[in-house]
């Protein structure tokens, strides 16, 4: 299961994917509006997690431009804002729920269970492509009858890879799920792990392959 988080502050952000991560979701982090458009129109999450304030566009926009073009995702909106006037704003701009911050990590799991209750989903533990499976709770890949065990850092940037299967994923991206956003990782450091995956594809006979776009990042691509 899926779950696209929205909110400016770096570690706020990494506490949710942190906390959400450990219940068998998958995460994805942005922080501003113009970013969580785009990853919400392009890829299908069970939920939505937004803030209000954010930078180039705040909540209340991004889920107008989200319900005005057809994506029906639930949103559980996070603000600091605790008026009666902005929960109504919200809910009617088309959130599902709104919390307001600060708040215990119990009652956002409560909420977020909820909310992806509604629409049927279980909590998927595997990501799929192409011939590949990547088990979300032993990071161990599988292509047909062959298994390989990932390490911590293969494992998350192969995750963004098998998540976001039809994307150019940028390199900086890779840099956040795999180091985090106050490493001194660089390109070069993606590049390596780049190269360890590709070998553990090629020991497992996979039909996938990572072909790198230059000065943007990565994406998969199935063999014929």
């Amino acid at each position: 299961m899926q779950i696209l988080v929205v909110e400016d502050e770096v570690s706020l952000a990494n506490a949710l994917k942190k906390i959400l991560e450990q219940q068998g979701y998958f995460v994805d982090c942005v922080h501003d509006g113009l970013n969580a458009v785009d990853y919400a129109k392009g890829l299908d999450y069970n939920l939505i997690i937004l803030d209000v304030m954010l930078p180039k566009l705040d909540g209340f926009e991004v889920i107008r431009i989200l319900r005005k073009d057809g994506v029906s995702t639930p949103v559980l909106m996070l603000t600091a804002r605790t008026s009666t006037a902005d929960k109504v704003a919200g809910l009617n701009g088309g959130a599902d729920d709104y919390m307001t911050k600060p708040f215990a990590a119990e009652e956002l799991l409560a909420r977020v269970n909820a909310l992806t209750r509604r629409r049927g989903e279980l909590i998927i533990n595997t990501v799929d492509y192409g011939d590949l499976s990547l088990d979300l709770s032993s990071a161990v890949l599988t292509s047909g009858e062959r298994t390989v065990q990932l390490s911590h850092k293969e494992f998350e940037v192969l995750k963004t890879f098998l998540s976001n299967p039809t994307m150019t994923v940028p390199t900086e991206t890779l840099l956040i799920n795999g180091w985090g956003m106050d490493s001194e990782a660089t390109d070069n450091n993606v590049e390596v792990y780049v190269s360890f995956i590709r070998k553990k594809l090629k020991y497992l006979n996979s039909r996938v392959s990572i072909k790198k776009i230059q000065k943007i990042g990565y994406r998969l691509e199935v063999l014929e």
